[in-house]
Order: C-alpha cells, then structure tokens, then sequence
C-alpha cells in the first residue's frame, strides 16, 4: 500500500536513489550530472568526492578569518592624499549617508598612517611594513583593494561574510563547499574550524554552521593542543573494542528509526558517531608535530617569543596556537580535508590602532607566509585556495568617540577594504580594484561579497548560480540572487 506521508517525508533525489537500482540507476545518475555538483552519488555518501560543473583548480580551500576588520590603509592599500590631508575634516559629500558605529561624523578627521609601504615581488605590489613575510608572496597573491559590503556591525557583517546573508541560520561558505564538493579525507572531517581568540567572535559557531544544510556539512571545531575534539577519546574503562560494540549497537537502531522517519538528521548522527570513532585514531596523529623537521616549526615560528603588550583584543599568548594552525592546516590539506577555517579574533581596533595592530600582524604574518611557502614547496599551492578576509575594513577618520579625549583607532567601514588570495587557481602578482584618495569607496572593479563568494565556488569547478538547496519550499544558494565572478582572479 503506498504510503503518502512517507513519501512527501523522502526528498526527491533520496526516494529515487533508494528506489532505483541498475539500469535505472544509471538513468538517475545521469539525470543528476545534469543537474551539477548537487549530485549525490548512488553510494549514499553524502561526503563522497562529487563531480564538479567544471574542471576547478581549487581541490582545498584554507580561509583564514581575521575578525575585526583589519585596517586596509595601514596594511594593504597606501594612501599618501590621506596623509596629507591628516587632520582635516571628512568632506560633506561623503559624510552625509554614512553610518558608523562609534564615530561622531559632525566633528570627525582624517587619519593617515605612519605605516610605510614598498614595492613588493616582480609585481611591484605595495604592501604595509608590517607584514614583511607575506609580502615575499606578493607575486603568488592577487589583492582586492576594492571590497564592500552591506553591512557595518559586527555580527550582521560576519554572517554576510562567511554565509552569504546577514540572516542568522544559513549555512556557512565551508558547509557550502562541502556539501559541493565532497570530501577527499575518509578518517577526518571534511570541514574543519580551528579558533584562537582574545575578545571572542561575535558571531559564534554561525561562522562554520551548516545552517539548514544537513549537518554532516557542519564544520567540526578543532583545538591544537590535547585531544583535538573534545570527548573524543574513550572514558576510563572503556576499550575501542567496547567503543565499537557500543556504535554499532547505537547506529543499528538509528537505522531502524531512520528507516521509519527517513530524518537526514539521523543519517548525519549516524556517519558522525563513525567518524568520531576513526578519528580516535587519525586524531592525535594529525595534531602530532614530533614528525615535522625543525626547520619546519621554525619557519612557522612555533617557538617565536611574543614581545610584550599591556592589552590586545586579539589576545595574549595566541602566537604559538596561530602558528600551529597553519601548519595544521597543511597537515590537514595533506590528508584531504576539504575546507580549513583558521579564525582568529580580535581586529576591532577602535583605540591604540598602532600597537595592537602592530602585534597582531607581528602574530599572524610569519606563520601565514609559512604557511603559503610550504604549500608551494610541496606542490600543494595550486590546488589550494588560500583566502585572507574579515567582515570589513576601516575608516579613514579616526574614532572620535564620545566621550574619549583622544583619538587612537578607527571605526568600522563597509565602503571599502582589502581582502586576498593565492594558489587554487588565483591569478597572482596583481592588484585587482581601487579605492579614491583617502580610502573611502571603490573607484575602480568594485567587488561585492556576493561577487567573492561566486568567485572561491568558480575556482572550485562550481557554477554558484546552480549550487543550491532546498529549503522550505525555496531553492537557496551561498550568493542569494546575487553575485559575478571576477574573471581577473582567475589565472
């Protein structure tokens, strides 16, 4: 007897592929390669490697977050007119619909920088004093210096930035490639968050969320020191023979229900209690450096000495754990990991700018630069896409906040700021964009965060106009309606 409820319960591609076998089978196949990059393979497994729309160079994809909103003109866009004009005020033109969060527009002024820039690579790009590491790669980097974004407080600005809508609950851009892309790593996740925070991320776990995609695509948040996911060893007592008992016995009445509901969710709960069980194996190797050479841990500067600093909302004590990341990162690219976040948190300079930043490019830059030479080394560079972001950049005025006698920071600015990245496919050694005198909006090649979200999927063989989802009777995707792909990125 057919059962109706069952079957509005089951997706259309679950109840056909559950349904057809042989040469109907084949027939699904194809109709689903027609269908692009959502075409879940006949073998059930969600993560399993998936044909691209087209051939991409980006096999994996490190993006390293710097939430905060590091400041562009004091880092990768020079603006000699606005030190000149230091000092004076906000022209009336520009000032009139902005927004801020802090800064009081009436009385507001301009800040240069006493940063100093140089010609970087055979490109001749310019790029800040403060990173003289990552300037060694300007020839593998194509700069944006033309970024905006819609939003200018924090939260509202991270989701837009890392799910595509500053609408909580969406899925985050890993979850999205993830679910694209499949996974090349059997005994480890195929999205993985690693964090090292002083203030904290406002925006929370949403930032590796798989929103409303299943949460098989869920980011797993890793640490780099201990065991690398809480509750992931076994508790005293308890040997991997009784573990294995324990799952399958667990997964055997998951299946009973899943095959009653037909919940994804349960399907998710299932392969997770899987994996978890390998990766007490796979695990602690992965986070063991004892087989890295010392000339390795060195050019990562896991064993940098921090200098010292009062106060930093980035943190303290956060230069070993960055380092480590990044090289766990590789670690990770090495054994197939699909999609590592690298966060770090704060760059929320709205006082003592000079310091703060100072010491938190200081933290970041060896280690990123470590990062991108050691990929190149092992021939890894072109096939991973390595991506430096935030949510948005900063004013050129200084924060005149009230009640502050002093000005030492600057305010959030959606207008304009500066994103990068090299390797997986990336056009490097260019500048792509430009922002007027004082840094206030794009002149030139404006790109919309939709437009960088179309651009990563692109170099990924993903066409983000068809990579979607069904929700709620909807059709969603990373970019909404919106979103081109920069064709300049793309070598």
């Amino acid at each position: 007897m057919f059962d109706q409820t069952l079957f509005l319960r089951n997706s259309r591609r679950r109840f056909l592929t559950d349904s057809l076998h042989g040469a109907g089978a084949m027939a699904l196949a194809g109709l689903l390669d027609g269908e692009g990059a959502l075409a879940a393979n006949v073998s059930g497994d969600p993560l399993a490697a998936k044909k691209t729309h087209f051939p991409g160079k980006a096999k994996h994809i490190i993006y390293i977050y710097l939430e905060g909103g590091p400041s562009q003109m004091d880092l990768f866009d020079p603006k000699p007119k606005l030190n000149e004009l230091d000092g004076q005020p906000l022209p009336t033109s520009l000032a009139e619909d902005a927004q801020f969060a802090f800064l009081q527009k009436e009385t507001a002024r301009l800040m240069g920088t006493s940063r100093k820039f140089e010609h970087r690579g055979e490109c001749g790009m310019e790029i800040s004093e403060l990173l003289p590491h990552i300037s060694q790669h300007a020839d593998d980097i194509a700069l944006i210096r033309s970024m905006y974004s819609d939003q200018f407080n924090h939260v509202p600005a991270q989701l837009l930035m890392n799910c595509g809508s500053s609408i909580a609950g969406r899925p985050s851009i890993g979850s999205w490639l993830t679910y694209g892309l499949g996974s090349e790593a059997k005994n480890l996740p195929a999205f993985v968050a690693m964090v090292t925070v002083g203030r904290g991320v406002p925006g929370g776990s949403a930032s590796w969320s798989s929103g409303f995609l299943p949460s098989t695509y869920n980011g797993v948040l890793f640490r780099s020191k201990g065991e690398p996911v809480l509750n992931l060893s076994n508790p005293p007592g308890v040997n991997n023979v009784m573990q294995n008992s324990t799952i399958r016995a667990v997964n055997d009445l998951n299946k009973m229900q899943f095959s009653r509901v037909q919940d994804a969710e349960i399907d998710s709960r299932m392969k997770a209690y899987e994996l978890a069980f390998r990766m007490q194996t796979t695990g602690p190797d992965l986070i063991d450096l004892s087989g890295e050479t010392k000339a390795t841990l060195d050019m990562y500067g896991l064993n940098r000495k921090e200098p010292p600093i009062k106060r930093n909302m980035g943190g303290i004590g956060n230069f070993e754990p960055f380092a480590r990341n990044c090289l766990l990162a590789r670690r990770m690219v090495e054994r197939g990991v699909r999609v590592v976040n690298i966060i770090h948190a704060s760059w929320d300079h709205h006082s003592n700018l000079d310091p703060q930043l100072k010491h938190n490019s200081l933290m970041v830059d060896q280690p990123i630069a470590a990062l991108l030479t050691d990929l190149k080394q092992r021939g890894l560079l072109d096939e991973t896409l390595v991506i430096w972001g935030s949510e948005f950049g900063r004013t050129p005025l200084g924060e005149n906040r009230a009640g502050k006698s002093s000005v030492t920071g600057r305010d959030h600015h959606p207008n304009a700021f500066s994103m990068w990245m090299a390797g997986g496919g990336v056009k490097g050694g260019q500048v792509i964009g430009k922002t007027d005198d004082v840094g206030w909006s794009p002149v030139e090649q404006p790109v919309h965060v939709h437009d960088l979200h179309a651009s990563v999927l692109h170099l990924c063989g993903l066409d983000h106009t068809k990579l979607t989802y069904r929700f709620q009777g909807r059709d969603f995707r990373l970019t909404d309606v919106h979103g081109n792909v920069v064709q300049d990125l793309i070598a």
